[in-house]
């Protein structure tokens, strides 16, 4: 049971999914839980899961670190407008299937929607 998730879920056991879960669970701020220790967390469970000492500092070699800072321009207003077309329209002829929503209308009265 110790052995990593086959179905690639960040690098992490079953047992260290469920911690995971469970700590979110019991920790969001979303639920009345403290932000620091929450991120605190949060940076553990990464450092779990990319294989690394939670403790440690960066390399100071890691070339990611290197890389200069690119500022990009905002796309033209017509760019953007064409953007927010295509993705309305992608939403509508493509709903989500794991949640209901505006285009999978519900039964208001109570007792229809029961089998």
């Amino acid at each position: 049971m110790d052995e990593p998730d086959p179905g690639g879920h960040g690098g992490l056991t079953p047992a260290q999914r469920s911690a995971y879960r469970s700590f979110v669970r019991t920790h969001h701020p979303d639920r009345g839980g403290d932000p620091e220790v929450f991120r605190a967390g949060l940076a553990r469970f990464r450092a779990m899961a990319s294989g690394r000492d939670p403790g440690r500092t960066p390399d100071p070699d890691d070339r990611r670190y290197d890389a200069p800072i690119e500022i990009v321009p905002d796309l033209p207003l017509p760019t953007r407008v064409l953007v927010a077309l295509i993705r309305t329209i992608r939403r509508r002829t493509h709903p989500r299937v794991d949640r209901p929503g505006r285009h999978a209308p519900r039964s208001t009265r109570p007792g229809e929607d029961l089998p």
